[in-house]
């Protein structure tokens, strides 16, 4: 608006603030504003300056939320006042808290309408905020059941060695597809929450992943690449030592009879020989 003068054109700003048409932004280079969708407008209708201020914070954190003590920090508002805005705007079903699975204890408030991301609820691993480690486990095992059944296909098979290890290969779809049919998820379970029990296998050695290139648009491939998973045997059986907590413990050389690590109060050696 290069035709008004500045004094025109800050009171043209503050009437269109006032009215809850524009949202004012803060960067590095100053002040900036934003033109309102007259749905969002039209929510904050009859809201004072500072609820519209703490919807608008609350607005930009999208679905990962906001804790209170950062509204706090980014509004300047005393805590006693965010907390009553917050319970207004709770009331008019304008944003809604949910509990992190980062932090139990502490909630964080996003818009009414918003799905929470991954990271604050935990995904399909995590149901009130508590981690199902039965779930992951029954999961854990599906995914290695099925890459066994496919190597003990590709072995029965009795082609050549190559064409066997080849045909034992599954991707992460036919794994999830699998598990799908299963119907032992209450939730839906995308590819990468598969992906992420394939690694746990891998990590545990029972299971091989290799990269191959893919036709863009081939069921399961990303950016032109398809993860392939085989179960696969331990050449060796792991010692009766590495099985022990001893065997895996990363402070054992800090571990001696009456020292603060000690075998007598170890509660890991304990809970394994109850076990």
């Amino acid at each position: 608006m290069p035709h008004l003068e500045p004094q025109q054109r800050a009171m043209a700003i503050n009437k269109l603030l006032s009215l809850g048409l524009l949202d004012l932004l803060r960067n590095s280079s100053g002040l900036l504003y934003r033109m309102k969708d007259s749905q969002s407008a039209s929510k904050m209708k009859g809201s004072d300056n500072q609820e519209k201020l703490v919807y608008q914070i609350i607005e930009d954190a999208g679905n990962k939320g906001i804790w209170s003590r950062d509204i706090r920090f980014k509004s300047n508002l005393p805590l006693t006042e965010i907390n009553k805005i917050l319970k207004n705007l709770e009331s008019k079903k304008l944003i809604k808290a949910v509990k992190s699975v980062a932090a139990s204890k502490k909630k964080v408030y996003m818009l009414y309408n918003l799905q929470p991301d991954r990271s604050v609820t935990g995904g399909a691993w995590y149901s009130d905020q508590d981690f199902e480690s039965e779930f992951v486990e029954v999961l854990n095992q599906q995914c290695f059941k099925f890459l066994q059944s496919k190597a003990e296909a590709a072995r029965d098979s009795k082609q050549s060695p190559m064409v066997q290890r080849n045909s034992s290969f599954a991707t992460s779809h036919e794994v999830w597809k699998y598990i799908c049919e299963l119907g032992i998820s209450k939730v839906d379970l995308s590819m990468d929450d598969i992906e992420t029990i394939l690694n746990t296998l891998i990590y545990d050695g029972k299971v091989e992943m290799t990269v191959i290139a893919a036709k863009e648009g081939t069921v399961g491939s990303v950016d032109g690449q398809m993860k392939l998973y085989r179960g696969v045997n331990p050449v060796i059986q792991p010692t009766g030592l590495v099985k022990t907590p001893c065997g895996l413990c990363p402070v054992f050389d800090d571990c001696h009879e009456g020292g603060e690590i000690s075998p007598s109060n170890c509660i890991y050696m304990s809970e394994w020989l109850d076990f």
